[in-house]
Formats: structure tokens, sequence, C-alpha cells
């Protein structure tokens, strides 16, 4: 097993040895050894055992680690749970998408895209990415990202989420820019009003001039874990009628099969 060096490349100023530490201790566990102290994981890590002290305080204060306190013993939390188990579901759902998503793109258009995103920060995502024939279409691939309160894609994540998830994302944002908190409110009723009457989420320039798309939420089991399943394209290929007449239809019948809703 390969801990960080810390005398490597001092070059590196955006390296933060102080998270790689952690993570040092996250990765020292193995299936034959479920519990450490912190003696073991000084061993392990090579870390003085002073800072495996603050190291392992801070992690259980997190829930990446639970203490036994009777034994001194130190297992992981569930909080490591919580992201592997996010990691299983992103990657299950993507490759549950890919077929109902080629139905979307069944259209008299080569030039639009099917994307499936979920919500990181103030983003949503790609995991899933299906393009049509046309080397023109919309060229957003997995790991890209657009903006959670002005895509569509990122407004039908917001309505699958629950209100408390919600308003703390509201919150969230409003702290890091509270100029525009009235106009992200307006536009997520917008597309909860749209989505109550039409089925879907138009975004018709709102994140960018160019590009045309409309969306639909996808539920999970994890009720804190919505999606957004979008078709567009570029506004010069793609046109909003065309959208709503020939490809609405399959959107909303792609989001229901691939929702579980409780």
């Amino acid at each position: 097993m390969d801990f960080i060096d810390d005398t490597g490349d001092e070059k590196d100023r955006n390296f933060v040895t102080a998270l790689a530490r952690g993570l040092d201790l996250l990765r020292a566990f193995d299936p034959g050894d479920p519990e450490l102290s912190n003696t073991d994981f000084a061993e392990r890590t090579g870390l003085p055992k002073p800072t495996v002290s603050r190291m392992t305080h801070t992690l259980v204060k997190l829930d990446y680690l639970n203490l036994d306190e009777r034994t001194g013993l130190y297992r992981l939390g569930p909080g490591v749970l919580k992201l592997g188990l996010n990691v299983l579901a992103s990657s299950e759902m993507a490759d549950r998408a890919r077929a109902p998503m080629k139905t979307v793109l069944e259209g008299p258009n080569p030039f639009v895209s099917v994307s499936l995103g979920h919500r990181h920060r103030d983003e949503a995502i790609y995991i899933a990415v299906e393009r049509s024939r046309e080397v023109a279409a919309l060229s957003l691939g997995v790991g890209a990202s657009v903006p959670l309160f002005l895509s569509a894609t990122g407004r039908v994540i917001l309505i699958g989420l629950p209100e408390d998830v919600r308003e703390a994302t509201f919150e969230q944002a409003d702290r890091k820019d509270p100029s525009r908190a009235q106009e992200r409110r307006k536009a997520y009723l917008d597309a909860q009003s749209e989505y109550e009457h039409q089925g879907y989420v138009t975004g018709f320039g709102s994140w960018r001039k160019d590009v045309m798309g409309i969306a639909v939420p996808v539920f999970s089991l994890d009720p804190a874990r919505a999606y957004g399943l979008n078709v567009g394209g570029h506004a010069f290929h793609v046109s909003a009628d065309e959208l709503k007449h020939h490809y609405a239809e399959n959107l909303i019948a792609a989001g229901e099969k691939l929702s579980i809703k409780i």
C-alpha cells in the first residue's frame, strides 16, 4: 500500500498535504483488519502519533470513522459508506439509463443529444450522455457540468429533491452569492409551474443563448438524490417546437421508467 511522501514535489502548491494524510488513514484499513488503533495508523502511514490523533478525532467528528471508547479502536464509519454508495448508485443509474435514453433520440432531428445529470453543490454533473448520429450534436460529455439554477437539467433536479434538501441547497447558494437569491427562487418556481402543467421543464436559452433543451426529474431510492434527464442541442439545429412536439413524450416516458417513487 502506497502512502503520501511529504518529501515529494515541493513545487505543487495546490497539493493539500493534510487532506492526503487524512485519506491515507482511511486507506489503512483492509479486509483482514476492520479495527485499527492510533498506533496502528501511525505504523501503517508513517505519520507521527500526535498527527494521527488529531486526524482520527476529526474523521470521527465527520462520521468517516467510528470510535469504540472501550477499546480505543476505530472502524470505518457511515460517511465512507455513503461516499461509496453514491459512486455505485451513480454508476448503476448511468447503466440503467442507456436504453431509455436511446429511445428519446428516436426522432426526426439528427443533432439532438440526451444527458443524465445529478447534483454536486450548485452544479449538475452529467453521468451519462447519448448523442445522435451527427457529430455537430451538442458536445457536452460525461463529467461536464451545467449550472443547477439556470439549466433545465439543474432545475428538474431541484424539483426532485425533498423540500429540506432543496431549501438547504438554496441557502448555500444564497450565502455564496446573495445578489442573485431572488433570481434563483423565481427560476425554480417557474420551472415547478412548467413541470406541473406540462410534465417537463424548458431551458430555451436560460443557461446559454445557443442551447435549447427540455428536462424531467428522475427519482431514486435515496430521496435526497434526484437526477435530471434532458434532451436538446444547439439552437441553430434544434427548435423549441421540435423538442416539445417530437421529443417531450419520449423524454417523459424515459424519466418515469427510470424513476423509483416512494
